[in-house]
């Protein structure tokens, strides 16, 4: 069982993953100041707090690769999944850590 604040096992993406990349892909673009023909969650991790961190390696194509965590609140805030940080130049065998 996790503990509330660590960090969950690496698994491979799943289509919620998935969907928690694409809506936040727009953000990463806008910081990145280019568009991302592919966009594809390949592995993530959770982090239970006030609500649910998620780490998304991402594949953006060639050998690159992002790190994303993005943070999703409690369903009655009904706020909308927010890009908190993310990390460039990564490749396919870098470990998700926290960041």
């Amino acid at each position: 069982m996790r503990r509330c604040g660590g960090l969950s096992d690496a698994q491979p993406a799943t289509p919620e993953a998935q969907q928690v990349a694409d809506e936040v892909k727009l953000q990463v673009e806008e910081k990145e100041g280019k568009k991302f023909e592919v966009f594809t969650a390949v592995e993530f991790k959770t982090q239970m707090v006030a609500g649910i961190n998620y780490f998304i390696k991402v594949h953006v194509g060639n050998e690159e690769f992002l790190h994303l965590r993005v943070f999703k609140s409690l369903p009655h805030e009904n706020k909308p999944l927010s890009l908190s940080s993310y990390q460039s130049s990564k490749t396919k065998h870098d470990e998700l850590t926290y960041f």
